[in-house]
């Protein structure tokens, strides 16, 4: 019995002599699967031999007296399974061949003229015709020369293939092609048709794919290739056809155990079974290797038939795929990671609005939805807060980028703004300090915001614009873009160092909102910055055309309605909209 199956992993990587030593072990293994395999062969040949026997006396003798029986010569061409053409040379006066003329066919070429041959392509054959004149485009072919070199010699030329087409007066042409012999017969030339279109279409399709079959016979260690076995395996024309052995010496330390897996399953498990051999030489490639068993009826196996298919350009593209799936979830994951701990820093220092709003007059709201397309959160932040003064601070700002840069940048502004406020400055100064803090931190620091302060002894809120869009007002449900400060909004922050910002102020009632929001919330690709802020307008009057109720909840769901109408599931960048009403304790709503 042959030796089970070697483990895959048995030993491979371990070291060169290691490996050089595990390689032979299994060709040694496979040598003697084989050799087991023809010893079964030639016992099961020796069971199954039939004695040769002598003739009885009688069973054959001499022919009887007489002429033996010769058939007429159109009966014996009528009985050929293949096209003959009779034809005729015609020499001229100094006795060189002047023509080929066509002068009788068989019952095959009438049948395969019937099958290829739509009928009006030709005119009916009256005789002797030249052969030339009836099928002109046969004249460039191999066939002239053929019927010469045939004549010439005396022997059979070819098969050479043959291509030509057949015109007709619709405009529509027929392909002629085949195999084509010619050869001499008593003064006459027989041209035979060979019909090889199935198997030259089966040798084309096996080279298109790259695909070739082998049957390996065990009991004379023969093997009966397909043309294309030697461009699969990558042979020269020199190079024999390997035996199973031979093919086993030409593929990688790895690929042993698999083959001989598989010629096992095949011999001892009469199965059908198959691999993939990574082969060295004469080339590296890989080929998949499909097996079957071949054998008598309760007989050994004899014969292993194969089908070896070319996988080179496949497996390598599938490796190629792989490692681009790996690669991109590698950085899902990083980017997954970034994200984490770019949310949790958000949610750190993002503010929870302090009850002690509603004692100096607001109520607050903010939504911040991030772009869908990116890392989940960006550079947006806000602010509100009550301060040592009385006074409320607001504030909302865009740092750039997404991730965690933008959420640290973010993070270090939003901190420094609320130290600063502590100072009692005015929103100016607190504006020109955070443009220090944003150019120190280097040159991609730059982030746009709308600072303000509100005095609630005054019922006026101070503000400025640091290259952000500017605040809206909803007032008795109408809403409009608050003034611009003096000479205009300054410049983002981080851009121009010691630059200077002046201070808008409006004088707010009660049940006013002051909305503050990032570019994100209305800014749209195509559009313009006018469109955008009507846009913006519109919505905000849409949402509030019912009233928004008494309470920092109807305010939420106030603002979470116009970001909804204005983003939609899947906003293009990161909005945010911080929203600020002003209360008298009285006053609950509109």
């Amino acid at each position: 019995m042959a030796d089970e199956p070697v483990g895959v992993g048995d030993g491979i990587g371990d070291s060169t002599d290691t490996r050089k030593s595990l390689t032979g072990g299994r060709l040694e293994a496979l040598e003697r699967l084989l050799a087991e395999q023809r010893g079964e062969i030639a016992r099961y040949a020796a069971e199954h031999s039939v004695p040769v026997r002598e003739p009885p006396d009688g069973a054959c003798g001499p022919p009887p007296p007489g002429p033996s029986p010769v058939p007429p010569a159109p009966d014996l061409l009528d009985a050929l399974p293949i096209a003959v053409m009779l034809v005729l040379p015609v020499f001229d006066e100094r006795g060189e061949v002047r023509d080929f003329c066509y002068v009788g066919q068989n019952a095959a070429t009438l049948e395969r003229s019937a099958r290829d041959i739509p009928a009006g392509r030709l005119p009916p054959w009256s005789g002797s015709v030249s052969l030339f004149e009836r099928f002109p485009n046969m004249a460039d072919t191999p066939i002239p020369r053929l019927l010469a070199e045939a004549l010439r010699t005396g022997r059979t030329q070819g098969p050479e293939m043959a291509e030509w087409s057949l015109s007709s007066p619709d405009g529509r042409v027929v392909r002629m092609s085949s195999e084509v012999r010619a050869t001499p017969c008593h003064g006459l030339l027989l041209l035979t048709w060979e019909g090889e279109q199935e198997t030259r279409t089966a040798q084309a399709a096996q080279r298109l794919v790259r695909v070739c079959w082998a049957e390996w016979n065990l009991g004379d260690g023969t093997v009966e290739p397909s043309s294309a076995l030697r461009d699969v395996l990558g042979l020269s024309a020199s190079q024999p056809v390997p035996d199973l052995l031979g093919l086993a010496r030409m593929v990688a330390p790895v690929s042993l155990v698999p083959l001989y897996e598989v010629i096992y399953d095949v011999l001892l498990r009469k199965r059908v079974a198959e691999c993939d051999l990574h082969l060295v030489r004469p080339s590296e490639r890989i080929v998949r290797f499909v097996a079957e068993p071949v054998r008598p009826e309760h007989g050994p196996v004899w014969t292993v038939r194969a089908v070896l298919h070319d996988v080179t350009d496949d497996r390598y593209s599938r490796a190629r795929a792989e490692q681009a799936v790996r690669e991109a979830r590698a950085q899902r994951q990083r980017a997954d990671a970034i994200a984490e701990v770019a949310e949790r820093l958000r949610d750190a220092v993002l503010p929870r609005f302090p009850a002690e709003l509603a004692r100096h007059g607001i109520e607050a709201a903010a939504v911040y939805r991030p772009e869908a397309r990116a890392a989940r959160v960006g550079g947006d932040w806000y602010k509100a807060r009550v301060l040592p003064s009385g006074q409320v601070l607001i504030a909302l700002g865009d740092a750039r980028g997404h991730g965690l840069d933008a959420v640290t940048l973010m993070a270090k502004l939003r901190s420094a703004l609320a130290g600063l406020a502590f100072t009692g400055e005015l929103v100016e100064a607190l504006t020109g300090w955070l443009n220090m803090v944003a150019c120190d931190d280097g040159q991609e620091s730059t982030a746009t915001a709308v600072i303000g302060r509100y005095h609630p002894d005054q019922g006026l809120l101070r503000w400025t614009c640091a290259g952000h869009p500017r605040p809206i007002l909803l007032r008795e449900r109408r809403a409009r873009l608050l003034d611009p400060p003096p000479g205009g909004p300054g410049p983002p922050l981080g851009v121009l160092p010691g630059e200077k910002y002046a201070a808008a102020e409006i004088l707010l009632y009660p049940g006013d909102v002051v909305l503050l929001y990032s570019d994100g919330l209305i800014e749209r690709r195509g559009s313009d910055l006018d469109q955008d802020c009507s846009r913006l307008l519109q919505a905000a009057d849409s949402c509030a055309r019912g009233g928004i109720p008494p309470g920092d909840q109807a305010l939420d769901a106030y603002v979470q309605a116009l970001v909804h109408q204005l983003t939609g599931p899947h906003p293009e960048d990161d909005a945010t909209v911080l929203a600020i009403r002003v209360t008298d304790g009285d006053i609950g709503g509109w």
